[in-house]
């Protein structure tokens, strides 16, 4: 494909709920290959430049039992899916068993014919690569338990939610189960060695696979492979495993040189992903500032270099946080969607996001019901995706503003910040706060003092003439509500 936009418009739709909802509505089963041009159109209409297609690979029948057992997320299911039965959970889509497609996805070839019609509409295909664990019934398991971490017999009984017993080549061997060390252990994932050379190889054989079906790859749980995390929290079960001179992801870079590399990264890892490799990084911590209202530190967020907004990834929700409908209220929707779908950096969206979905779909679950769109949200989101694929937006040249005081001291809530380009020129003016807020945003220059400026509002359709001599030595006056912004376009009377 074309090379990727800058800031481009990212897309994630759950694969399997996805195309069990267009069987339902066609009347057949629709394969990946099967799904109608109209699909692809209507993403392409919102000015998307990459679709994520989440879950494509093998399942887990290991997985998939363990769901049924006693997941914590079966309360949801019944809200998911009325009248749900075991045939629609199909485990997790990163407890991977094979970088091969799921029979529900269709083939290799499904996957590169709908590669080929998102090229067409200059759009580009992420896929998942799961680098941190497998499932327990992944070949490896078998075939080469010592590409995991591993404990004893002794430590399994001491500890079953730590280790699982697999039967292998070897015999039976006790395979660590996956953890983020902040949180419970994952009890379907088996613990890959990072300092294991050999898995290493092996690894690297799987993504240049799947590289070549796609255009990239979302790395989950990325930072779980930077050796001095992975030290942290393995170093008493592997022994004296010597650290390797490189590390992953830099010699992953090298392998798929063209392949588009998104992280999911937390714990302020995002700089150093980026120094290995990445090309984006997930921008959680932005993503919380914004949720809990922490001013300050959005501020001090949009202060950094250009250079490093440019490569994060920012999102009101994706499918491990909560529907951005229960988050961000729809008195909330106007300033936090305008200035999520507005800054530097790929923007990231989740599909029904845009109709206000608000049931978090369990990624265990291959279907769900559709939800009625929210009006509200629906007319907003078409608003904003009409405004941010305009090529300023994503060619333009992005300053932070400064706003000063304008008769009271709320000028600290707003962020106001512009796009240029020669033939476009855009102003955006959030109020975070919940209560309203005013002052004086000065603009970076280029103002004639001796013209007027039409101000026009793609979010109300509201206009405003100021003359450029107010603008110059003034500023613009602007006061928003409660939670309210301005997404202006900006030309000469």
């Amino acid at each position: 494909m074309a090379k990727l936009r800058q800031h481009p418009h990212l897309y994630q739709i759950h694969t399997l709920v996805w195309l069990s909802r267009l069987s339902a509505r066609l009347g057949r089963p629709i394969r990946l290959a099967d799904v109608p041009d109209s699909e692809w159109d209507a993403i392409a209409k919102m000015g998307f430049d990459i679709v994520w297609l989440m879950g494509v690979w093998k399942r887990s029948a290991v997985s998939r039992q363990l769901d049924l057992e006693n997941h914590p997320d079966q309360k949801t299911y019944e809200q998911v899916l009325p009248g749900w039965t075991p045939a629609d959970v199909t485990g997790s889509p990163y407890a991977v068993a094979a970088y091969e497609p799921h029979a529900a996805i269709g083939s290799w070839a499904d996957i590169d014919t709908a590669r080929a019609k998102l090229r067409q509409r200059n759009m580009a295909l992420f896929l998942d690569f799961v680098g941190n664990h497998t499932a327990f019934d992944h070949p490896w398991t078998h075939d080469h338990p010592e590409y995991y971490v591993q404990g004893t017999q002794e430590d399994h009984y001491k500890d079953p939610s730590g280790f699982y017993r697999v039967e292998s080549v070897k015999g039976p061997v006790f395979i660590a189960r996956g953890r983020d060390p902040y949180f419970p252990t994952w009890d379907d994932v088996a613990q890959l060695n990072h300092f294991s050379m050999e898995m290493r190889v092996a690894q690297m054989a799987e993504l240049q696979k799947i590289a070549a079906h796609c255009d990239g790859v979302r790395c989950d749980m990325a930072m779980l492979q930077l050796s001095e995390i992975f030290e942290k929290i393995w170093r008493w079960r592997i022994g004296d495993a010597k650290e390797p001179e490189q590390e992953f992801w830099s010699a992953a870079r090298a392998a798929v040189p063209d392949l588009i590399f998104l992280a999911e990264a937390y714990w302020g890892t995002e700089a150093r992903l980026m120094e290995l490799g990445f090309s984006y990084v997930y921008d959680k911590e932005f993503y919380d500032s914004v949720r809990d209202e922490r001013i300050g530190d959005i501020h001090w967020r949009l202060s950094a270099p250009i250079s490093f907004q440019s490569r994060l990834a920012r999102f009101m929700e994706n499918h491990d946080e909560p529907r951005a409908a229960t988050v961000f209220a729809n008195s909330r929707l106007i300033a936090a969607g305008t200035l999520m779908g507005t800054l530097p950096g790929m923007r990231f969206y989740l599909q029904g996001e845009e109709l206000g979905a608000r049931v978090r779909i369990p990624i265990e679950l291959g279907n769900a019901i559709e939800e009625p769109p929210d009006p509200l949200r629906r007319d907003f989101f078409t608003k904003l995706f009409a405004a941010t694929r305009q090529d300023v937006f994503h060619d333009g040249e992005w300053s932070l503003l400064s706003a000063s005081n304008e008769g009271d001291t709320t000028a600290g809530n707003l962020f106001a910040y512009e796009w240029r380009l020669k033939t476009a020129w855009k102003l955006i003016v959030v109020n975070l706060s919940p209560r309203p807020a005013e002052g004086r945003v000065h603009l970076n220059g280029g103002i004639d003092a001796s013209r007027n400026y039409n101000f026009v509002d793609a979010l109300d359709g509201a206009k405003y003439v100021r003359p450029g001599s107010d603008l110059r030595q003034h500023g613009l006056f602007v006061k928003r509500e409660a939670y309210g912004a301005h997404l202006f376009d900006i030309t000469l009377a």
